[in-house]
């Protein structure tokens, strides 16, 4: 009954344009390792680079950029929104369902 409720979705995150690659890796391996910990899989992780913002985030005009494509129980959602909001370097973040693809 649980493996119902898991889903595809689609985390962006928008980091400080002054992380270094390492922090960058740093960050994304802590979103990875939260998922597998909780039972779910990440399928792709895509580093955007660095864009600019439609508005300023915390004094910064531009954002590094990381999409990353897992699957998880939804129950868990509540928990990686804490995690990453308690993330340093983490300006923004939007995790959504992502589009069904046809197969």
């Amino acid at each position: 009954m649980a493996s119902q409720r898991s889903r595809r979705y689609e985390l962006t995150l928008v980091l400080s344009p002054e992380a270094s690659s390492e922090e960058i890796s740093s960050i994304t391996q802590q979103s990875t390792d939260f998922i597998n910990n909780r039972g779910g899989s990440v399928s792709e992780t895509d580093e955007k680079g660095i864009r600019r913002l439609s508005y300023p985030i915390k004094h910064f005009q531009e954002g590094n950029y990381v999409v990353t494509r897992f699957t998880l129980d939804s129950k868990e959602l509540p928990e990686l929104t804490r995690s990453l909001n308690a993330t340093e370097g983490v300006l923004r973040y939007l995790c959504a369902l992502a589009k069904q693809t046809a197969e």
